[in-house]
């Protein structure tokens, strides 16, 4: 029998449960979205039509199909299933599963899948339990996180799993979603007069940032809460649609994919000279609540590596800016932040630097390291004379240009090169000249 839940037949039509839970798919056919995985001929696709599954892992945002997917497994299966989340449960409710799971195997040869949703909750320990039941097959395991699950989840645990990442929804398929909710008059809002206004639809799917549960529910407020006309048609406009779903969360989570990916986006277009793109993800940043020195040192690196000596006061700025938001704190540090966000942005850009000391580097670890010379030496100590250190340097300051000629390195090799860009290109004529003048002392 299968684990009870409001997932279970039946409970589909209680229209006290939420929407996004009533609308949840029976069948495979009925599931919308995720084409890369669940389109016709795909793999996870293929195996769910045939029910030969192996442990799975589906990863992705919330509300874009995981555990609905999941569920539309469970009704198709011929194995027991039982759904629980990692959130509520523990390690003692996770033996008394696998035993039970032992005992149906043995008495009827059937598998059972266990559903564990966000199992990212459990820590590694926890999931060590699982570990020998799924690769002897006693359990079939589904974990659904919205997390990384190379960071969050057992390695070992992820070996004997196959893994499936779930897209954000676009807004085709969430008003798709809806529609199919309002036309539904079993599970969906379809017993009632409803009449929404084109532009509300289109809100309630744009709003929702791809999170499905999020558009259905929102939709199934805006129902509940306005009141019908004297023919009892329920009119949605985009006011409606603006108050139901209010002002949308950011996507967004401080220790996983977003973090990263949203710094990547904000350095990228810096680097890409892009104020307007940067001044975005600036922004998604502080209103989700991102750590301010995270995002200053980040900017500090990017005026740096990215924009160099082509406008060296890039990491002036860049510096002032962490320094000043560190002091003054939210919601002014936005202000130093915007500022120099948009004067690396705008700057000219120069890696120069950075690859040089990259290349650099790269010498000094694959190569034979170089003694310095003896006429670059120490000279400051007794008994330096003696052993030659210091004999034969020359003084740049005693010479024209205060420049002079000389070898600094054993072996020479050329790592900085200047570009023609901003301040560099001064750099570049200024090398160029001091050439010049060691040409002149042979």
């Amino acid at each position: 029998m299968k684990n009870m839940d409001l997932f279970q037949d039946g409970m589909d039509k209680d229209k006290t449960v939420p929407l996004s839970v009533r609308m949840c798919p029976g069948k495979i056919e009925d599931f919308v979205g995720q084409e890369h995985i669940m389109g016709e001929g795909r793999l996870l696709r293929r195996a769910i039509e045939a029910d030969r599954l192996s442990s799975l892992i589906f990863y992705g945002p919330s509300g874009v199909g995981k555990t609905a997917l999941a569920m539309v497994i469970s009704k198709r299966t011929g194995a027991h299933f039982i759904r629980k989340n990692a959130v509520s449960s523990n390690v003692a409710e996770m033996r008394k599963i696998i035993d039970g799971a032992k005992k149906q195997k043995t008495l009827d040869g059937r598998r059972t899948i266990l559903l564990l949703d966000e199992i990212h909750r459990f820590n590694k320990a926890q999931q060590d339990v699982l570990l020998p039941e799924v690769e002897a097959g006693n359990v079939l395991l589904i974990g659904t996180t919205t997390e990384n699950p190379v960071f969050t989840v057992n390695s070992a645990l992820l070996s004997r799993s196959q893994i499936f990442e779930f897209k954000t929804l676009d807004e085709e398929k969430i008003t798709m979603l809806l529609e199919k909710a309002l036309e539904n008059k079993t599970q969906g809002l379809g017993d009632k007069k409803i009449q929404i206004e084109k532009r509300a639809l289109k809100h309630l799917a744009k709003i929702s940032d791809g999170d499905a549960r999020r558009a259905l529910n929102a939709l199934e407020v805006a129902v509940l809460t306005t009141h019908s006309q004297k023919d009892g048609t329920i009119k949605i406009t985009i006011t409606e649609a603006e108050e139901s779903i209010q002002k949308k969360a950011v996507v967004y989570d401080r220790d996983g994919d977003a973090h990263y990916d949203t710094i990547s986006a904000y350095i990228k277009s810096m680097r890409g000279s892009d104020p307007d793109a940067a001044l975005y993800w600036l922004a998604k940043m502080i209103v989700a609540g991102e750590d301010l020195r995270f995002i200053a040192r980040r900017l500090v690196i990017c005026a740096s590596e990215d924009v160099g000596n082509a406008d060296p006061n890039a990491l002036v700025v860049a510096n002032a800016a962490m320094q000043v938001a560190d002091f003054v704190g939210l919601p002014e540090a936005r202000i130093p932040l915007a500022q120099a966000t948009v004067y690396v942005a705008c700057a000219p850009k120069s890696n120069a630097s950075y690859m040089a000391v990259e290349t650099a580097i790269k010498d000094v670890e694959e190569e034979r390291a170089q003694e310095v010379p003896d006429h670059l030496k120490d000279a400051n100590y007794p008994g330096a004379e003696k052993l030659g250190h210091g004999d034969g340097y020359k003084y740049a300051h005693s010479y024209e240009g205060h420049y002079v000629k000389q070898d600094y390195v054993r072996r020479k090799k050329k790592y900085y090169t200047p570009t023609d860009l901003g301040y560099e290109k001064k750099i570049k004529a200024w090398m160029e000249m001091l050439r010049q003048i060691g040409k002149k002392h042979g």
